[in-house]
This record gives structure tokens, sequence and C-alpha cells, in this order.
């Protein structure tokens, strides 16, 4: 046991001293957090140019449809051409020409927009909006209902569904569907991206001593298996150094960069005449907004969501890791590892497919199942958990996986202790099987 401590120190402080470690615990965290305050960026930029848009209509209605904004200015030409004005476009500056066609016999209009490059969605999606509900008034007017705004308005019904579960205590909390989903994705996704990451790390790893011949004054002191295991360990209390520090960090950068970076809430671009009452309005719906998702997350057992996920990204971790330390061994350069580790991702992959479908079926068959097998419960179950899993098959998932994790290190061990001492020769499939079955 001393000489596998030995070995995880010496994989820890070779692999924790490197500049590439350095640069992408610091890196890594400065991108997420520009992930999270970009969008904020992107949503507080608007195009202020102003642009002039010449309308031929010849329906009537846009007249009532296509008033002038901040940045949009229309200018009416109905008994123009389409011919004429195109001469003068460039010219004159403008930004594009809309048609209106005549209403015909179904009482429906057709737009056109011409310009000399492409008009943008904005625009497009401005005109084609408030012409549509221009030309759905003028329907409901002519069939001369006596009070139809009226009747619409009391029809039109918008019935939001609220979801509760009850607590050990009896008390009922208020859930969300989609945050338990946003949960339930960053996590299976982070065991996934973590598991691959390092265990290719790990495969690497005993590739470079190979070859640098580094192998051979080691094994002379330790067994195979205990030089597996210790770099094993050893690349995963990197791999855990790494992402507390980037956990902490992403969460002070982004605290920090959001308060440089603030957004208008969209109640602020309402008229001037709503005044006091509509920013009494906008606190009201901002703290019951704020009460409702803070009363949603206390609904999420994250102790528990928090424990399962160290248990599998720690189990699934050293589950693969054993694999890709045999792949490593077997081969002399990364080059040959593809058709080995091809039979190790694709369980991995597997369990991405079946995590998305966990979403949005989480009690289903294939879903339970995906969490019960060990190769891929550690993205699935990751994805029922904020759902709500009975207990028994959380613990017997967990015992399942650990199971396999210690007969895949067997396994893998049997694989590492010939192919770490093997060279001049790429091994095959048939041959790699030949070695598990060595007995010394």
């Amino acid at each position: 046991m001393k000489k596998i401590f030995l070995i995880i120190e010496r994989e820890f402080l070779v692999r924790v001293k490197k500049k590439s470690f350095i640069i992408t615990t610091i890196l890594v965290p400065v991108l997420l957090a520009g992930l999270m305050v970009v969008p904020f960026l992107i949503q507080s930029v608007k195009d202020d140019q102003q642009k002039t848009i010449i309308v031929i209509d010849q329906s009537g209605l846009a007249g009532k449809a296509l008033a002038n904004t901040e940045n949009l200015i229309f200018h009416f030409r109905p008994g123009a051409s389409l011919d004429s004005l195109k001469q003068q476009f460039e010219k004159e500056g403008w930004y594009a020409i809309v048609t209106i066609s005549p209403m015909d016999e179904e009482k429906q209009v057709s737009i056109g927009m011409y310009a000399f490059r492409q008009i943008n969605m904005e625009v497009q999606n401005h005109v084609e909006r408030n012409m549509e509900k221009v030309v759905e008034q003028y329907k409901l007017e002519s069939y001369q209902i006596p009070g139809l705004d009226t009747i619409l308005a009391s029809v039109k019904t918008k019935i939001p569904v609220k979801t509760f579960v009850w607590g050990d205590d009896g008390k009922e909390k208020a859930t969300h569907a989609g945050l338990s989903m946003g949960i339930s994705y960053i996590f299976s996704f982070m065991i996934y991206m973590f598991i691959l990451m390092f265990g290719n790390m790990v495969m690497r790893g005993v590739i470079e001593e190979k070859n640098n011949r580094i192998i051979e004054v080691i094994v002379s002191s330790v067994k195979p298996f205990q030089l597996m295991m210790g770099k094993i360990t050893g690349v995963a209390s990197v791999g855990l150094l790494q992402f507390i520090i980037w956990i902490l960090l992403t969460l002070v950068l982004a605290t920090v960069a959001q308060s440089f970076f603030t957004v208008p809430p969209a109640t602020d671009m309402m008229p001037a005449i709503v005044g006091n009452a509509g920013a009494e309005v906008t606190k009201t719906l901002e703290s019951t907004i704020a009460s409702d998702i803070f009363g949603m997350l206390s609904a999420i057992n994250f102790v528990a969501i928090i424990a399962a996920f160290l248990f599998y990204f720690l189990f699934g971790y050293f589950l693969y890791a054993a694999l890709f330390a045999a792949v490593g061994s077997a081969v002399e350069n990364e080059a040959d590892t593809q058709q080995l580790t091809i039979p190790v991702t694709i369980p991995l992959i597997l369990g991405i497919f079946l995590m998305l479908h966990t979403f949005q079926y989480p009690d289903s068959s294939l879903s339970f199942w995906g969490s019960m097998i060990p190769f891929t419960s550690p993205m699935v179950m990751m994805a029922r958990m904020p759902f709500g899993v009975p207990f028994w098959q959380i613990a017997l998932s967990l015992a399942l996986l650990f199971v396999t994790f210690i007969a895949v290190v067997w396994f893998a061990g049997k694989i590492y202790r010939v192919g770490i001492l093997m060279y001049g020769k790429k091994p095959t499939l048939r041959e790699i099987w030949k070695w598990v079955k060595y007995k010394n």
C-alpha cells in the first residue's frame, strides 16, 4: 500500500507542476465565466443604425401596421413602380423596399421585401408580425360582430401548470421539469467529459513512460498492478483538485463580471405612460420569479445529488481509466490506440444518448436499465437523480458499479502487467485476450 501512495504522490506532483496544468486550470474558468457573461453582453448590444424602408402598399392596411420606430423609418409610395424605385435605391441609401399586394378573395395579402443585400431577420419579423396582426384585425371586423374584441379577450386563456412534490415532512414544494433537466444535464455531461478527458490522460501517461523506458525501472521495485492503481488514483486526485479550482474560480469570475455588466429588464422598454405603476409591477414580478426559483431549487435534494455525483465520478472514472491504462500499455504510440479505444469509448457515447432519452423519460425501462448497467450508469443515473429515484435503485446501481470496477481493474491489470513490457509489435484483440489468461 505504501508503494501505491508513493506512485500517487509522484503522479500528482508531476502533473500539478506542469505548465499545461496551470494554464488550463486558469484558462478554463475564464472561458466558462465568459460563456456566462457573453449572453448578457450580446443582449445589451443593439443595432442602433437607422434604416429607411420604402413601402408600396396596395392593400391599404400597411399604414396601420408599419409605424415608425426608433430605428425603422417607413415611407409609403402606394402608386410607385418597383423598377423605378430600384433605380433610386442605392442613391437614396434605402435599406429595403416592401411590396404589399391587394387583398385577395380570402382576405389575404402577399408581401415581398427587396434589397441589394440580405435583409436581417429583425426587420423581416417586424414587418411580418405587424402585418399579420392588422390583417387578422381586418378579418375580424369584417364579421361585424358587436363587442368582438371583448369576446376574444375574455375567451383567450392561458393556464400554467404548476408541479409540486411532497417531502418527507409531508409539505409540498414547487418543482419545474426544465430546472431538473438543466441540473441533470450539467452533472451528467460533466461526468462524461471528465471521464473521457482524464481517462485519455492516463493512457497518454502510460504510453509516454513506456516509450521513455521509465517503466522498466519502476516495475523492478513495484508490481505492475500497483503501478496502474497508483497512476489512476494520482490522475484522479489531479482531476478533483482541478475540478474544485474550476468551480470556485468560475463562480468568482462570473459574479465579478456580472457586477460590471447589467442588462435592463424588458419592462424598461414599456411606454412612459405606465410610470410608477409599471415600476411597481416590475418589482413585484421580479420578486415573485425569484421566490419561485428559490422554492423550486429547495425541492431538489442537492446533498444527495452531489454525493451521488462524487461517487459516480470517482468509480466511473476508475472503471474507464483502468481500461484506458490497459490500452496504453498495449501500444507504443497514440496512433495505434484508435482501434483499441473504440470498445472503450462506445459505452461512454451510448451513455450520452441514453442520458438525452432520460431527460424526457426518466422512469422508462430504457432509462432504468441504462442507470443500472455500470458502463452507462454514471451518466444516466445522474440524469435521473433530480427527478427523484427510489433509494433501492440508487443503492443497486452503486453496488453494481463498485463490483464492476473491481472486476475491470482485475481484468485491466492482467493486460497491463504483460503489455507494459511488450515492445516492437502492435497486438491484436486476440493476443490481448491471451494476456488475460496468463497465470503469471
